[in-house]
């Protein structure tokens, strides 16, 4: 449990990011979550049954670092564990571009 933890407080804000772009939905973002969806579906790394999930209940995940599939590929400051995939803006950068 200690692991699962830190892992979410390490990875707070790009979590944040992919729920808050998960209810308020923007075009550019849902576009690019569909193309890193097509990506993480072919991924053998997909774990769909929860048990590698960070947080239960939010699978499919990724296996290698336990984010739920939903939020991770909102989260444009996320790349992707296995490399399929880059983030398109740096953390520092979303926060400012939140506080327009």
């Amino acid at each position: 449990m200690q692991g699962k933890l830190t892992t979410i407080w390490k990875n707070r804000k790009q979590i944040l990011e992919g729920v808050t772009n998960s209810i308020i939905r923007d075009e550019f973002v849902e576009t690019i979550a569909e193309q890193r969806l097509i990506v993480c579906h072919a991924c053998p790394k997909k774990d769909i049954e929860g048990s590698k999930c960070v947080m239960p209940g939010t699978q499919p995940c990724c296996s290698l670092c336990g984010c739920s599939l939903k939020f991770k590929v909102r989260a444009l400051s996320s790349d992707c564990p296995a490399h399929k995939w880059k983030a398109l803006i740096t953390e520092k950068d979303e926060t400012k571009l939140n506080n327009l």
